[in-house]
């Protein structure tokens, strides 16, 4: 996954202690649950195969000793050291019934019984031998000593199954756990960048797309620490602890199964070439439809005003589409490369082997339980192998996941500054400034004028003439390319985008409202703005009685843009919300343009008094608005073409004036 899965390494490196446990949880549980083949090959070898070993007439009475035709016999490997040891027999088993034989007889070659004669046939040679067959109640004395034997082994393989139980809850908690927090490190890291961003980020990229990158790709990143390390993790253990004990049970079982990972990596390697390409188109497609979503939602009104539904809904089918088909392809890719796949080659490998064993090429080395306990392991082989080839899209999925977050998280940002800075006056200089949002193309073009602190400040002009740009690179919203902007006495550039906008207060044509109250819309929730400063700020503005009249007054809910309020309304709590502030430098973005001629009244008789003291910033375009400005600046085309108050610009009769003239008329 390169420096991407290096990145996600180091997210899960902060809960390595937590990860750790987990993996030796699962190892110890693991291990605990693939001794039972080992313990079932000991059952079948030892206590239940086993009855085929040699026995001998003993004079011994212990546990061991089994009474058959008035004779006492032990089993060979159940002679103490020392123990005298009498005539050999031999209990074989001929298809489903158990003969007794005198004498010692091959335990290899084909079996046959005849009128009790035992047939042993060895590479077409015949030996017989006078048998007589066991009743099952006298096949059960010679079983008998086993018993307690096999039931320790039982009840030792169910505390071990406890255990595992046990350890694979924990590990499984714990990584889940992990996974959770390192998803909270993610979103909270990948939130703490869009604060740092640049407005110019957002001009470029839909909201819709930023939210997606939060909330779809950190929980797609979430689902790869939670199932695919998961699998990948217990797949490996499991994995090296069943070749580990293939090996320990015979080598040459191990080298059968051998071929197993090679097939495994090769499919690893074909599945992620062509998945990470689907993948790719998928996550792209799903944050377009996420932003036409957002997009549409709040353009609801203009779409259904303008009659827009059917061409909205055939974009947003077309992008839908796409997806789908992407999704599909990837669907068709997961199903030509599933488990069925490596069921065949896993079952191929066990016939192999079945094979080998009825043809006596294994058959000579390899007991009955060394085969039970290579079958059950193969099986047990297959599930976690399943188990990764089922992850690799969930893997793909997350690695591009990670991609898209790592690449927001590696823009360019400002760092959040700490501390306050003292307030300054508000004498603001632009010196020769020019500026393009696109190379090439300036917006503003040599810009110089000064305001004096406490100084009001209009800027005219028409649309797309640069009177916002100005507000913005203020701001620093944008930073300026050419020339200088000097707050008392400081170039902007020099002083932290969050200290130079601590003094600053700014009214938008159309302000934006928070889920909250009224009073946590003015002061944002701030500590520093008490009740009291609440209050005052929108008697300020004359908005207070005007709130207070609703059923909760300044504590009536705001949901989302405060929908439910007038613009007049929103515009006055953001009013509030600057002056709450006590900003040096007032900013009025065309405040006024969409509020009725009555509160615009209550406005301006309110900033009459607020501005007193503040440097102010007014972009109107009701140019009686500004009739008392200290200084008027007319824009065309990111120029400044006339500068002056109400009255000079009206006496030199240019550009001023004909807008005035217009209004007016």
């Amino acid at each position: 996954m390169g420096r991407t899965g290096q990145r996600l390494f180091r997210y899960a490196g902060y809960y390595k202690r937590t990860i750790i446990l987990a993996l030796v949880l699962l190892t110890v549980a693991v291990c605990a649950e693939l001794v039972g083949p080992l313990i079932a090959r000991q059952v079948i070898d030892d206590h239940i195969i086993g009855i085929e070993k040699k026995w001998m007439v003993t004079t011994s009475r212990d546990h061991y000793a089994v009474s058959y035709n008035e004779e006492w016999y032990k089993r060979e490997d159940r002679f103490g050291e020392g123990e005298p040891q009498g005539e050999l027999i031999r209990v074989l088993q001929v298809g489903r019934s158990f003969y007794f034989i005198e004498g010692d007889v091959p335990e290899h070659g084909r079996r046959s019984i005849t009128n009790n004669l035992l047939t042993i046939t060895i590479d077409g040679e015949q030996t017989s031998y006078p048998t007589q067959k066991i009743s099952t109640q006298e096949l059960y004395a010679f079983y008998k000593p086993e018993l307690g034997s096999i039931l320790k082994l039982a009840l030792f393989y169910l505390a071990l199954l406890v255990v595992s139980a046990i350890f694979t809850y924990g590990q499984r908690y714990l990584l889940q756990v992990s996974a959770n927090k390192i998803i909270r490190r993610i979103r909270n890291d990948v939130f703490r960048q869009i604060q740092r961003l640049p407005i110019r980020y957002f001009d470029n990229l839909p909201a819709g797309k930023v939210v997606s990158r939060i909330t779809n790709d950190t929980e797609a990143i979430r689902e790869l620490y939670v199932a695919v390390l998961a699998n990948f993790f217990s797949g490996v253990i499991y994995i090296a602890a069943i070749y580990g004990a293939l090996i320990f049970l015979d080598p040459k079982l191990a080298l059968i199964a051998s071929p197993l990972i090679p097939i495994l990596v090769v499919w690893i390697i074909v599945y992620r070439r062509f998945a990470a390409r689907y993948n790719h188109r998928i996550r792209s497609r799903l944050s377009d439809i996420n932003g036409m979503i957002n997009e549409s939602i709040q353009g609801m009104p203009i779409i259904q005003a303008f009659r827009r539904q059917k061409s909205t809904e055939k974009e947003f089918e077309e992008i839908n589409d796409d997806y789908f088909k992407y999704q599909n392809k990837l669907l068709s890719l997961n199903s030509l490369t599933s488990h069925n796949l490596l069921n065949v080659i896993r079952n191929l490998i066990m016939l192999t082997v079945i094979w080998l064993f009825a043809g006596d090429w294994l058959g000579t080395v390899v007991t009955v339980g060394v085969l039970f306990a290579f079958i059950d392991y193969m099986n047990r082989m297959f599930q976690p192998i399943v188990n990764i080839v089922n992850q690799l899209s969930n893997l793909e999925t997350a690695r591009v996941s990670a991609e898209r977050v790592f690449e927001l998280l590696d823009e360019e940002g400002a760092d959040v500054a700490s501390g306050e800075s003292a307030r300054y006056k508000g004498h603001v200089q632009f010196e020769d400034v020019s500026f393009a949002y696109i190379p090439e193309e300036d917006v503003l073009k040599h810009i110089t004028f000064e305001v004096q602190h406490g100084e009001t400040i209009a800027l005219v002009g028409h649309t797309g003439s640069g009177k916002s740009s100005i507000l913005n690179l203020l701001f620093r919203f944008y930073d300026v390319e050419r020339g200088r902007i000097i707050v008392d006495g400081r170039d902007i550039l020099h002083i932290p985008k969050q200290q130079l906008r601590h003094h600053m207060g700014i009214v938008l044509q159309d302000p934006f409202l928070f889920t909250g109250t009224i009073a946590s819309n003015v002061s944002l929730d701030d500590p520093s703005i008490s009740r009291e400063m609440v209050e005052q700020a929108l008697r300020d503005v004359g908005a207070y009685e005007m709130f207070m009249s609703l059923p909760h007054g300044i504590d009536e809910p705001v949901i989302e843009k405060g929908s439910t309020l007038s613009g007049g309304q929103r515009q006055l709590i953001s009013f509030a919300r600057a002056l709450a502030f006590n900003p040096a430098i007032l900013i009025l973005d065309e405040a006024t343009a969409s509020i009725d001629t009555e509160t615009e009244a209550v406005i301006q008789r309110a900033l009459d008094v607020l501005k007193r003291g503040r440097t102010t910033f007014i972009i109107a375009h009701r140019l009686s608005t500004i009739r008392n400005a200290d200084q008027i600046l007319v824009m065309d085309h990111g120029r400044i073409m006339e500068r002056g108050n109400h009255d000079q610009l009206m006496l030199t009769e240019g550009l001023y004036y004909q807008m005035h003239k217009l209004q007016s008329a």
